[in-house]
């Protein structure tokens, strides 16, 4: 049972001895001596003017007087027990908060999210959305998923995936008038560009797949124009052209057949150019960030799709 209040200290040690009908046990119970327990019930005797428990170097056993009491009590005892434990359920409910940018929050995490939730159903998810570098100092985030190089002062950097970059397109595309059998098709399609505040000469875009494809029709700088993979891939879905996606964020729809790839050929992402997870290196392996960071290196090896 629970420790409660002054007024039914007494009340909860003796209920405590009683079920055990050992001093020693109870005080682990109640996380105190032995001794506070022995002279709590000695008191609480002497406030009662009776003896409740017939004490002996070997063993310990109710008087009557401690068996009524007992028996009285531990009803309305069990009952406030319970709503302690209800109070202190809700009051100190776990949370656990994530920083991630928007295109990996909503194409791989958010939809793997009930399989960790199933996991840790006690725990209350809260997914921070930011493109900028979460501040373990300033903010009350745990863990972070940030694109880049992984290296930042202070912090343990987790890489999730090795990326490659390849075209994908909606399935309708493929079976529309115009063929798209070969690269050089693409100059009769709409070539969708994601462009990025973080993105610079070594992150692959058209205009290097389309050199490696030996493709010299295509114009390379035409056509939609978006700042978030995440609207790139929804124009892609939609049938409005053709994208560059990379390996994390495209996986369901591929799998899905929401997306398809009509071309084989990828280029390897730069080893510095990944998703990390990050958390600060003191707090690194807390049960909780642990357990976060080898549920989400479970979901990738299993390459299982949502």
């Amino acid at each position: 049972m629970s420790k409660s209040g002054a007024g039914l200290g007494a009340l909860w040690t003796f209920a405590v001895a009683a079920r055990h009908l050992s001093f020693a046990k109870a005080a682990i119970e109640l996380d105190v001596t032995p001794a506070a327990v022995s002279s709590q019930i000695r008191a609480f005797e002497d406030r009662l003017g009776t003896r409740l428990f017939f004490r002996t170097s070997r063993s310990m056993k109710l008087t009557h007087a401690g068996e009524e009491l007992l028996e009285s009590t531990s009803g309305a005892l069990r009952t406030i027990d319970e709503a302690l434990r209800r109070a202190a359920n809700t009051t100190q409910r776990k949370s656990f908060t994530v920083s991630s940018g928007s295109s990996f929050a909503a194409k791989w995490l958010v939809p793997r999210l009930p399989r960790f939730r199933q996991q840790f159903p006690d725990i209350d998810m809260r997914i921070d959305i930011s493109d900028t570098l979460a501040d373990f100092n300033r903010q009350e985030i745990d863990v972070a998923i940030r694109f880049g190089r992984g290296a930042y002062a202070g912090l343990r950097s987790d890489r999730l995936f090795v990326e490659d970059v390849f075209p994908i397109c909606s399935p309708q595309l493929l079976h529309g008038p115009v063929p798209l059998r070969e690269p050089n098709d693409l100059q009769y399609f709409t070539l969708i560009h994601l462009d990025w505040h973080s993105q610079d000469s070594m992150w692959p875009d058209w205009r290097m797949w389309l050199m490696a494809a030996k493709a010299d029709k295509p114009d390379p700088t035409r056509g939609l124009h978006f700042s978030q993979s995440i609207m790139t891939l929804q124009a892609a879905v939609d049938g409005q052209g053709v994208a560059l996606g990379n390996t994390s964020l495209v996986g369901d729809d591929l799998a899905a057949g929401r997306l398809v790839r009509p071309f084989d050929l990828s280029l390897k992402i730069a080893p510095e150019f990944a998703y990390h997870l990050v958390a600060p290196r003191a707090k690194a392996d807390k049960p909780m960030i642990k357990a976060f960071r080898d549920w989400m290196l479970a979901e990738i090896a299993s390459g299982k799709a949502v």
